[in-house]
């Protein structure tokens, strides 16, 4: 019994996490009208401490309490030296499904008349997502020590490994406590869409349409982790995501004024 309420702690620390991340983005946004990452090197070293530190005090007392193992967490490196090429493999696969899957919805409703081709394009541009609200673009063009620290730390180690070992942390609560609903392969994907939900919502403070796609890529980045086992392919593809994503805001961004 006692095992199990730790399980439970574990679940409610994990599960509330991208919430209230999601949450205190948007009032600290709002209220000071900068960006999370805010515009100068030191200010983004120091948000990005202090957004582990908070992180490993939720995940530590969740380990605490439910004491899961490496194997529970999906931390073991599996399929060698290959993990790395996969894992950049399914970034561009994921980026392209993105893509597609945007094309055919977009194409679906020009198709069946709900919007014209002018309209779909002007609300693409009008509701993208608010990147501002996470990265200072004038910074990333003026400072190249802010722009790779984006692209690599916040990338791979804020972004990839922070949130894939939360994914697995959340994905582990539901398999232990729940065995016979999430413990089969089809019962993790279903988890896999549940902790999509809330990683979508961990982004309220870029927007609706950012919501939707950081929940699509979630969702691919949790497949990828219940298919071979491991966090790792999925850490490396997310951090390439968000590197490539973050190389080309400047140009995008650039381009979208451009067509305004």
């Amino acid at each position: 019994m006692l095992r199990r309420q730790g399980w439970r702690i574990h679940l409610l620390l994990i599960g509330a996490y991208p919430l209230l991340i999601g949450i205190s983005g948007w009032g600290r946004n709002n209220a000071l009208r900068e960006p999370a990452l805010t515009n100068s090197t030191r200010g983004l070293l120091i948000v990005c401490a202090l957004g582990m530190v908070l992180f490993g005090v939720v995940f530590g007392l969740a380990w605490l309490a439910s004491r899961a193992t490496r194997d529970d967490l999906l931390w073991r490196w599996r399929g060698g030296f290959w993990t790395i090429p996969l894992g950049i493999g399914y970034s561009v696969g994921i980026r392209l499904l993105l893509g597609i899957t945007l094309g055919v919805l977009g194409g679906l409703l020009i198709v069946a008349r709900l919007t014209t081709p002018e309209a779909l394009e002007s609300f693409v541009i009008n509701n993208r997502p608010d990147v501002e609200s996470l990265v200072d673009i004038a910074a990333l063009r003026r400072d190249p020590l802010y722009f790779w620290l984006t692209v690599t730390l916040v990338s791979f180690v804020i972004g990839g490994l922070r949130e894939e070992i939360w994914r697995a942390a959340f994905l582990a609560g539901l398999r232990r406590l729940w065995p016979r609903r999430f413990g089969s392969r089809a019962g993790q994907f279903a988890a896999v869409g549940l902790a999509a939900v809330l990683f979508g919502l961990g982004h309220l403070a870029q927007g609706g349409l950012a919501v939707c796609l950081t929940g699509l890529l979630g969702l691919g980045l949790g497949v990828i982790m219940v298919l071979h086992r491991s966090i790792w392919p999925a850490v490396i593809a997310h951090g390439m995501f968000d590197a490539t994503s973050v190389a080309l805001l400047p140009w995008v961004a650039e381009h979208l004024e451009r067509l305004r």
